[in-house]
């Protein structure tokens, strides 16, 4: 480079195209447009779209991506100049350019927040690297997927994969159905077809599980696994290696949703109604939405599977933008265990009238004790992890308080014995040692071993009277994972009992041998041949959440267990579930007929008559009463903001919120205001919002709003 190309004021404009479209890494609302700057002679060949490049944005040099280079610009200014090339390596392809784009209009957010969510941060040793060879040219020949067979409509599906067809559908999985094999199935259809294949699941356990099986099938080279949970090097170095072509499918958990994958042909989703594929980072996008979109752009077929179905899914079903993919009835009796509710039967009731009371009626220990003769393992499902999570008053059932920060009470494994029913002890004995420190850093007195502590600032309640009543007395509101594994260690002496997830790890796999594996929804491991059987234990704390989405998910969680069991054998002795739950409730129907559409269809025509997600679009508006009532105020008509209004706006609240754990006892009470549209309009909606929400920025409003729209929770 000659000294007159590094002086500023000798740079000349490119020969072709000198006008390149950035978008800067500003977060800011009102700024959310490309911006155009020359790009100078000696640049011309390194500034390619797609690229980083540092640019001067408000007198200080700032990041960005160069989305495009054209031949003039509308702006009647002097354009600045593209300052340098910050690496040569084209990171943003346009198709996750445009991506990016249609999420940030769909969520009402910013561009350049959803660019850091799909591009990594640079690692320039690793773009130094030699590039990866691709995988084979050549792909095994079809083996005629003899799982999808048992889907009336699955030979289809991988027909239209293998012929380049952008097919949607929703796959209901059959229980104890290998799931990884039937996705690693559909992905080498994809790539026999020469497209690529994307495929998202919820943790890094599902990841191993799907990536081992599509590497069976497609080698090694050719699948590549992305995770938040890989460093910093390791993970640029795998994106580059979709990027540069090199692999064609990709196994990733909502991080891998935008990954630059050539020619997607096959995007797909395992249990979409998993918390963990909503992005907790604005503006807060869902991997099945943004899938959803893709899909609709690049032409790609979608996959949306799972054991259960989400009133999300049902909506694709319904408008007859997807098939869903079921099994008959009869396939799905055989390949099901045996489920069994309380008070199904006036026989079960007569046997053992007082199965509603006890948290382990007798026809589940009699599923417990059958399993575990027979040589198999046994799964409890428990919905707490922890011991004692939550204390109340044995006499009015009212939540036990810190008397400090108004957190609940708790206690942990080690606390000390103590009478059942003294004042500041529980109605159960306990174990020994003090309590774990608070989760505000402030350890407990060390001289309260055996009492009960606050679970936010880890105070330990040395006496507890109750506000409501006045009563010392306490008792087990809900009882956690340990609890239960010491209880089912006492009804089943001499069997082994594990614990999964919660404050323990998450086991991969358990062996199949008769011991009692107790987890926590979602950290069930499967076991070698199947459970023998599944015990699912307090139904009560599953529903009774105050959540929209507390049946549906109760429901998926359920099913998920029950999935691991192996189908009902030896006249129902063997391949037994017991729900503990009532029989006539929708979810526990659900699950005993194992019937996930018939529910998530009860499930949207439920929502569709009272106006909540996903019939409608709903967005939350969080902050100050001032800052609320402003953006309501605005979205009604009545603001000065400019922008596009949606004809049909519903508020719903304000109402106030619960201070944070932690927020500053000063700070101004927070509000919460519903804002919902019909379906049609949510298009307006969200250009209604980002327009307030520029207004706002360009104002320089102090009080931040929080905007999420179709929030993950509305109760």
């Amino acid at each position: 480079m000659t000294r007159a190309t590094r002086a500023r004021g000798e740079w000349r404009p490119a020969a072709t195209l000198p006008v390149a479209r950035v978008a800067v890494d500003v977060a800011l609302a009102h700024l959310d447009r490309p911006f155009d700057y020359r790009v100078p002679a000696h640049l011309d060949e390194a500034a390619a779209p797609g690229v980083r490049v540092r640019v001067r944005f408000a007198g200080r040099l700032v990041d960005g991506f160069l989305l495009e280079r054209v031949a003039d610009t509308d702006h009647a200014g002097r354009l600045a100049w593209v300052d340098r090339v910050v690496s040569p390596e084209p990171v943003l392809t346009a198709e996750v350019a445009a991506l990016c784009r249609a999420v940030a209009d769909r969520y009402a957010g910013v561009l350049a927040d959803v660019l850091r969510l799909a591009v990594p941060p640079r690692h320039a040793r690793v773009e130094a690297e030699a590039p990866v060879a691709p995988g084979d040219a050549e792909i095994p020949g079809d083996d005629g997927a003899p799982g999808w067979a048992r889907y009336p409509r699955g030979p289809a599906l991988l027909d239209a994969l293998a012929g380049g067809r952008a097919a949607h559908a929703v796959w209901q999985a059959l229980p104890g159905e290998s799931w990884a094999d039937r996705l690693a199935e559909a992905a080498a259809a994809t790539v026999r077809a020469g497209r690529g294949a994307l495929l998202v699941v919820p943790d890094q356990r599902d990841v191993a599980a799907l990536h081992a099986a599509c590497t069976a099938r497609l080698g090694e080279r050719d699948v590549v696994a992305l995770t938040a949970e890989l460093g910093p090097a390791e993970r640029y170095r795998r994106w580059l290696t979709v990027r540069r072509g090199a692999a064609r499918v990709v196994v990733g958990t909502r991080s891998a949703v935008f990954a630059p994958l050539d020619r997607p042909g096959l995007l797909a989703v395992w249990d979409d109604g998993d918390d963990l594929h909503a992005e907790p980072r604005a503006p807060y996008p869902h991997v099945r939405d943004v899938l959803v979109l893709r899909a609709h752009a690049a032409g790609a077929a979608l996959l949306v599977g799972g054991f259960a179905r989400t009133a999300e899914a049902q909506v694709l079903v319904e408008s007859g933008w997807a098939r869903d993919v079921v099994a008959d009835r009869a396939t799905v009796r055989a390949a099901a265990p045996r489920i069994t509710a309380l008070n199904e039967t006036g026989d079960q009731v007569a046997r053992d009238p007082d199965q509603g009371a006890a948290r382990l009626p007798a026809v589940a220990f009699e599923a417990a004790r059958a399993a575990l003769t027979a040589g198999l393992p046994v799964l409890v499902q428990v919905p707490r992890a922890g011991y004692l999570p939550w204390l109340a008053c044995a006499q009015c059932r009212e939540t036990a308080r810190c008397r400090h920060c108004a957190g609940p009470l708790g206690m942990s494994s080690g606390a000390a014995r103590r009478e059942p029913g003294s004042p500041g002890g529980p109605s159960s004995p306990a174990g020994s040692g003090p309590p774990p420190q608070g989760r505000s850093g402030e350890r407990p007195d060390p001289g309260g071993a055996g009492l009960p502590h606050c679970r936010w600032c880890g105070r330990v309640e040395r006496v507890f009277r109750c506000p409501v009543c006045a009563s010392q007395r306490l008792r087990a509101g809900v009882v956690g994972a340990g609890r239960t594994a010491e209880e089912l260690g006492r009804a089943f002496p001499g069997a082994t009992v594990r614990t999964s997830g919660g404050s323990v790890p998450v086991l991969d796999r358990v062996p199949g041998r008769p011991e009692l594996v107790v987890a926590t929804p979602g950290a069930e491991p499967p076991a070698e041949g199947g459970y023998g059987a599944a015990l699912l234990l307090d139904g009560w704390a599953m529903l009774s959440r105050p959540d929209l989405r507390v049946a549906e998910e109760t429901l998926r969680r359920w099913m998920g267990a029950a999935a691991l069991v192996v189908p009902a054998a030896d006249g129902g002795r063997l391949g037994r579930v017991v729900v503990v739950a009532e029989a006539g409730l929708p979810p526990v129907q659900a699950l005993v007929r194992w019937d996930p559409a018939w529910h998530a269809a009860a499930e949207l025509a439920a929502r569709t008559e009272v106006g909540f997600p996903p019939a409608v679009r709903m967005a939350s508006v969080e902050g100050t009463a001032s800052a609320v009532a402003e953006v309501v105020d605005t979205l009604l008509g009545d603001g000065t903001a400019g922008g596009p209004q949606p004809p049909d706006v519903e508020v719903l609240g304000p109402v106030e919120l619960d201070p944070e754990h932690g927020a500053d006892p000063a700070a101004p009470p927070r509000e919460r205001a519903l804002v919902r549209v019909p379906r049609a309009q949510g298009r307006a909606l969200a250009a209604a919002l980002a327009a307030v929400a520029a207004g706002r920025s360009a104002r320089k409003a102090p009080d931040p709003v929080r905007v999420r729209l179709d929030p993950p929770e509305v109760g």
